[in-house]
């Protein structure tokens, strides 16, 4: 399964979006890059299904112009207007070529979901490899209202709780994407976040 961050090269703030390509066309995120349609379309002329890790505004501004193109299923924690298929904990899809297993991850968002396969792990902005604030192991923000520390880190020991050991590709919604040791990454980010430190000044 070949997996492309389709937002890699946007000018202004936006989530990660990204395309899985493969049995299941299907893209995680829609973020807010004007103009990811056609970068979609360099890659693949269809998309099944897109689904959201969360409904912040960096990862949903372009959704409806995405599900216009494609005339994709919506899969999503939350009710939104164009969801066809709700999310659940325990769950599991397709994605690309791999089945999927949803774990609910709140703490940065009440609907925010991470999905792991037996080689990959769609993190979202529960844990990061590298966001500015931390490198090998960041994890979300927790300052704004309606946010929780607890819970996110309530959300980092269930990831790892459910990760298989091959797990080797972690694409989360900010910074880069990360080829290796992802239990290690999502360890450090659990540390990091345990000790209460502000992620941004």
């Amino acid at each position: 399964m070949d997996v492309y961050n389709v937002t890699a090269d946007a000018e202004t703030f936006t989530a990660n979006a990204y395309l899985a390509t493969g049995e299941r066309p299907t893209l995680v995120d829609a973020g807010a890059m004007a103009g990811v349609v056609d970068v979609i379309r360099n890659d693949t002329d269809t998309v099944d299904a897109v689904v959201l890790t969360h409904q912040h505004g960096d990862h949903v501004a372009e959704l409806d112009a995405v599900l216009d193109a494609f005339d994709a299923d919506l899969y999503a924690e939350a009710g939104h207007p164009r969801r066809t298929d709700a999310l659940a904990d325990g769950d599991t899809l397709q994605i690309g070529d791999e089945s999927f297993e949803v774990i609910a991850t709140p703490g940065h968002a009440d609907d925010h979901v991470s999905l792991v396969s037996e080689s990959a792990l769609f993190s979202g902005d529960v844990v990061v490899h590298d966001d500015g604030a931390f490198e090998n192991g960041s994890f979300g923000r927790t300052d704004k209202p309606g946010q929780s520390r607890e819970r996110l880190i309530e959300s980092i020991r269930e990831i790892l709780d459910r990760l298989p050991a091959g797990v080797e590709h972690m694409y989360s919604g900010h910074g880069g994407v990360f080829h290796g040791d992802v239990r290690d990454v999502v360890q450090t980010a659990l540390q990091r976040a345990e000790r209460r430190e502000p992620k941004y000044d």
